[in-house]
């Protein structure tokens, strides 16, 4: 069968690698997203997949906008049995998602339709789900409302961040792909329509988000630190310094002020309080709590915010 690829975060290269290695199969074209600026320097850095792509042998295509005609065309002349999409930052047009002859198929990492959007992984944690996994479905023209192949579900682990859950999710994923690709072969795909009445969705993250409000509960605290690691990260500021907050821990049975800083480097919130781990002054590295009180100088009763 002739597959393109089309993916760009890291989050696709185990469903790339996966689907390459499946005998009977040639991709025919990975598609990612052009080289973007990146760090502090600004230097121009191939998307994941590229990397994966190039490192596999792949013919590859980075065209700035999928539904430009250029790019179109250049899909068409690949002539795909199947496209196969998995994190590649761009809705697809009618006009893509007409080109294969036996659909185009999304890996999606949520049990949908609950968390269609950019951020299913992250909104697991923040709503505190016990479980979420990974669909496979076929792709029409709006976001993640195709019918359904396949779902697999993974339990959410009480210290998981979105990095340990992402990876665990990217392995379930290029398996179950693998799966719905010879389903798909054989003609026994199933198809189920999703529930609107069940549909949620996780919106696209910024830095913003990453703010703690001290005023929301400890247990929301403690999941926003996790659902936002490894990115955006969330911060708060003690005084004039801005503080990376990479790990907390909710602490029962304490009361104070939100924001207060209380004894044990506890901070209280509007419910509870989440005692401090791991930190991340600006400008510095990240360090355990301790650490950082032998070179700084913190007076239980101050505010952060």
């Amino acid at each position: 069968m002739r597959i393109v690829f089309m993916g760009t975060a890291e989050l696709a290269c185990p469903c790339l690698e996966a689907v390459a290695r499946v005998p009977g199969h040639e991709v025919v074209a990975v598609i990612t997203q052009p080289d973007r600026p990146k760090g502090r320097d600004l230097k121009a850095t191939p998307p994941p997949v590229k990397v994966a792509a190039e490192r596999l042998g792949l013919p590859l295509q980075q065209p700035l906008k999928i539904r430009e005609a250029a790019a179109i065309d250049a899909l068409r002349a690949t002539q795909p049995d199947v496209i196969i999409v998995v994190a590649y930052g761009q809705i697809l047009p009618k006009s893509v998602l007409e080109i294969p002859r036996l659909g185009c198929i999304n890996v999606h990492t949520s049990l949908l339709p609950r968390w269609r959007g950019a951020a299913p992984i992250q909104y697991a944690i923040l709503h505190g789900d016990h479980e979420t996994g990974v669909t496979t479905m076929y792709m029409d023209e709006h976001m993640d409302t195709g019918d359904i192949i396949l779902q697999r579900a993974q339990l959410i682990h009480a210290d998981d961040t979105s990095a340990t859950l992402h990876d665990r999710l990217a392995k379930l994923g290029a398996d179950l792909l693998v799966e719905t690709v010879g389903l798909i072969v054989e003609g026994k795909a199933p198809r189920a329509k999703q529930d609107e009445t069940r549909a949620t969705y996780a919106k696209k993250i910024t830095k913003d988000d990453g703010r703690i409000d001290w005023t929301r509960s400890a247990v929301e605290i403690e999941r926003q630190v996790r659902g936002f690691n490894p990115w955006p990260g969330t911060h708060t500021r003690l005084g004039d310094l801005l503080l990376k907050v990479w790990k907390v821990e909710v602490a029962e049975g304490v009361s104070g002020n939100p924001g207060e800083l209380l004894p044990d480097f506890i901070v209280a919130t509007s419910q509870g309080g989440v005692r401090l781990q791991e930190i991340q002054p600006a400008n510095s590295k990240r360090m355990p709590i301790d650490a950082f009180l032998r070179g700084h100088e913190v007076k239980v009763g101050s505010i952060l915010g």
